[in-house]
């Protein structure tokens, strides 16, 4: 009879439970890990909420910190006991996405080798991250070595919401003397504040509702903030550059009137840099668009992931080049994963990012 471990299990829209299930499985070129630190992401609350569609009875989660169990006989390089992190995106390292540098968009197996978001397995098409065991498919891509001395904490923010917030900045194609928006200022756009700062940027304008979020910005890097409850945010914007818009403009939040806001404050030229999960289509104004000839540039971006981007992630964290251990602002154990969506997904009590612990 199969061992059996507590997960986070997706049951139907409105419904995420902890529940039992066999520990996974794994194969040749699989590991097992056990989870010492997870987390929830926003995109977990658009499954929550029935916005985005994944499997009945499916293990939800995709930031795991943990600790070798189980190596699959073909695994080389790694070992037994070692602390590792995997990225929230698990490329398979060999289909032709991969090969072009575009793991996210991986389609092993596929004729052609692309798939939209292939990249994207854990709590998406596989079991994920919110539990007592892993399993992580094509170790040797995916699993980096913890630094000595990094704590779980410290590198939590690595598998997903720093990778993908420096990668907006990175996707935007910021250069040094740069004038940047950040539209929203949850844990990816505050990573993307912090990545806007590290490229170069000079100017950086966050936006937010929060005045903890907007304290948060100025501490990783804003030298402007706007609470577009109190004004306008493109008037804002349009305001602090004199009328002529940012270079680039990133959004975080995944709706249409802050990818409009976005666009509107985009000078000619200029590149939108979208990290949202957008739920329903997007419309884009005929005038901010300049009517398709104003040399603007829109891209969108899905976490990179894979054991290199992880090292770099940490890299960034060791050296003392961006601090995130602001971040996590609450603690539960896996038993009060419930209590944890509860909190995380009603955004109450100042909360940006939680740990969840065995």
């Amino acid at each position: 009879m199969a061992q059996m471990m507590k997960a986070a299990i997706f049951v139907e829209k409105g419904r995420i439970v902890l529940d039992e299930k066999p520990i996974p499985e794994i194969g040749p070129l699989d590991a097992l890990i056990k989870i010492t630190t997870t987390t929830i992401c926003g995109t977990d609350v658009h499954i929550l909420k029935g916005e985005y569609p994944v499997a009945k009875g499916l293990t939800i989660g995709h930031e795991p910190v943990g600790i070798i169990e189980k190596l699959g006989s073909g695994v080389k390089g790694l070992s037994e006991g070692q602390r590792v992190i995997a990225g929230a995106i698990t490329p398979s390292g060999w289909s032709t996405a991969c090969l072009c540098g575009c793991g996210a968009q991986d389609g092993a197996g596929t004729k052609h080798g692309f798939k939209a978001m292939g990249g994207w397995r854990f709590g998406n098409t596989i079991d994920g991250a919110q539990a007592e065991y892993l399993c992580v498919p094509d170790a040797m891509v995916n699993l980096a070595p913890i630094d000595d001395g990094v704590t779980d904490e410290q590198v939590l923010m690595c598998p997903d919401i720093m990778s993908t917030g420096l990668s907006g900045a990175e996707t935007g194609q910021i250069k040094i003397g740069d004038c940047v928006a950040v539209f929203a200022q949850g844990p990816i756009g505050l990573c993307a504040t912090a990545g806007a700062k590290l490229m170069g940027a000079t100017k950086i304008i966050a936006v937010d509702t929060l005045p903890a979020r907007l304290d948060m910005a100025k501490r990783l890097g804003a030298d402007f903030v706007v609470d577009y409850r109190a004004e306008n945010p493109v008037d804002a914007i349009m305001r602090i550059t004199d009328g002529r818009g940012v270079d680039v403009a990133i959004e975080a939040l995944g709706t249409q009137s802050t990818f409009e806001a976005a666009l509107r404050v985009l000078r000619p030229g200029g590149v939108l840099s979208s990290l949202g999960v957008y739920s329903t289509d997007l419309t884009i104004p005929l005038d901010a668009f300049s009517a398709g000839l104003g040399d603007k540039s829109i891209r969108t971006t899905l976490c990179p992931g894979g054991k290199e981007r992880m090292r770099r992630m940490q890299d960034v964290i060791s050296s003392g080049r961006v601090d995130l251990s602001g971040l996590v602002t609450h603690r539960f154990k896996l038993d009060q994963i419930e209590e944890a969506y509860d909190l995380f997904a009603n955004q109450r009590d100042g909360v940006l990012k939680v740990a969840i612990t065995p």
